[in-house]
């Protein structure tokens, strides 16, 4: 082997040694994608993505005199065979000030059933000033055949809400559910993917 061929081998070896770094690290960063894009998402606010905060956190909060309505929204995947709605459609609150929404959700089904909840607020840019410090969107929910639930969110809408430009003139808020069947810990859709 001449010295311009062993030289040619290596600039190869490093090559396809570079490619297959490039295509592992690819491979690192769509499995990390998904956290990373829910982190982006529970801190900004993105999309309408509420806060989660304990209870300790949500007692040092001062409410206000400033009123806001919260209107309550709900939705079923039709492969969950549940009925889900909330208690009373619409609420008015004091901005700061801690509220509990109740959800119903029913199976309607002759087997148990486990669903979980996705959710977001409308206007979107008030998704990182609605806080929510129990839901039970958090985990999994297992209804049983028959079975009536009432479900509860324990939520407040910071104040900071107030002294943004963008969303000191909001006067209503949205918090939508919908509820998918789980498989595995996964919502599935109608056809039984996994989405």
């Amino acid at each position: 082997m001449s010295v311009a061929q062993a030289q040619l081998s290596d600039k190869n070896v490093r090559s396809a040694m570079m490619a297959g770094m490039f295509a592992l690290a690819m491979l690192g960063m769509g499995y990390a994608a998904v956290p990373l894009y829910e982190i982006f998402c529970r801190v900004t606010g993105y999309g309408g993505t509420t806060q989660r905060v304990d209870a300790a956190q949500a007692a040092t909060v001062q409410a206000t005199t400033k009123p806001m309505s919260i209107r309550f929204d709900s939705n079923v995947n039709s492969a969950l065979p549940w009925s889900f709605k909330p208690e009373q459609a619409t609420d008015r609150v004091s901005v700061g000030a801690r509220d509990m929404a109740i959800y119903i959700a029913k199976n309607e089904s002759s087997e148990p059933v486990v669903g979980t909840a996705t959710f977001n607020v409308t206007p979107v840019l008030a998704g990182k000033y609605f806080h929510k410090i129990q839901c039970f969107c958090f985990t999994e929910q297992l209804l049983k055949p028959g079975q009536q639930m009432r479900m509860p969110v324990l939520y407040y809408v910071d104040p900071a809400i107030l002294e943004d430009p963008e969303t000191k003139d909001i006067e209503e808020i949205t918090l939508s559910y919908t509820f998918y069947r789980s498989k595995d810990g996964q919502a599935v859709d109608q056809a039984g993917n996994d989405s």
